[in-house]
């Protein structure tokens, strides 16, 4: 094999590979409405997570300062990983602040036994140090994932799902998303 072709197949090893690397369990009908749909970090993406649930008609109330309290009447938490320093600015919020919120609803949610869904709609541009800190630690609690594959080229998501046997969708662009989340919901 030429350089030039072993170079292509490891390419294409590496680009399969975290996608056929997902868990393959039930990625459709595993949650309900009404959604309680926040931030963890405060990034613009949990705006668009809401654009995307109203594009496929799904019952949801955007709060971007959720906390354990707002949960009641809702039977879903959908959280939408990404930290953002100008979002967390104009929330008021430091990271440890922020940490708290969500630490607490996350609480809440396991002990009202609603599930958690978790998105990563920001791609490459959306992961760093902050807000794989937050994946690492929030991510586990989810029941299912959906992210954008250019913020998993590196396997992150992927091993974390592996590792708690969370279903793990990845789609190319953020408008992709609502199809596989729209299948999530019954």
């Amino acid at each position: 094999m030429t350089r030039h072709g072993s170079a292509l197949a490891c390419l294409f090893l590496l680009t399969a590979l975290p996608a056929a690397a997902a868990p393959s369990v039930q990625v459709e009908g595993v949650f309900s409405t009404p959604i309680l749909l926040t931030s963890a970090g405060q990034s613009a993406d949990v705006q668009l997570a809401g654009v995307l649930m109203k594009r496929v008609g799904l019952t949801y109330t955007l709060s971007k300062l959720a906390e354990g309290k707002d949960l009641e009447g809702h039977r879903t938490l959908v959280l939408v990983l990404g930290a953002s320093l100008k979002g967390l600015g104009a929330a008021g919020l430091d990271m440890a602040r922020e940490r708290n919120r969500v630490e607490g609803l996350l609480k809440a949610a396991r002990a009202a036994k609603i599930p958690v869904l978790c998105l990563h709609l920001g791609g490459a541009d959306r992961r760093g140090q902050t807000t794989d800190e937050m994946t690492t630690a929030y991510l586990p609690q989810a029941r299912m994932a959906v992210v954008v594959k250019s913020g998993n080229q590196d396997g992150f998501f992927t091993d974390i799902c592996r590792k708690r046997n969370i279903p793990l969708v990845e789609v190319e662009k953020t408008v992709e998303a609502s199809e596989p989340i729209k299948k999530a919901f019954k």
